[in-house]
């Protein structure tokens, strides 16, 4: 009798098998064209993204892209973090509520 209680419960674990934590897409948005693009997404975890690109001075020595957008993410402390940005000849200038700022000059 006991190896069966044993079997049985052993039998409802693995059927139960591993809690599944992979996200999957709920959205998800694209244009992409010769002089730019813009995409969008979202998962099932709470990560958002998008972005907006254009091509800019076309055809030219200064021909550079330049791109805007944002994305979000839940962290391990629960709390949902957004870093908007801007990426384009200047470099990469990320802007966020938790992010630091660096001091006027």
């Amino acid at each position: 009798m006991k190896f069966l209680i044993v079997f049985v419960a052993l039998f409802a674990v693995a059927l139960a098998g591993p809690v599944s934590n992979e996200a999957y897409i709920l959205k998800s948005d694209a244009d992409v064209h010769a002089t730019g693009f813009n995409y969008a997404f979202e998962t099932s975890d709470g990560n958002k993204q998008q972005a907006e690109g254009i091509l800019n001075n076309v055809g030219t020595d200064a021909e550079a892209l330049a791109v805007r957008g944002s994305f979000s993410y839940v962290a391990d402390d629960g709390q949902t973090y957004t870093i908007n940005y801007v990426a384009d000849e200047n470099g990469y200038q990320p802007q966020g509520a938790h992010l630091p700022v660096a001091p006027e000059a």
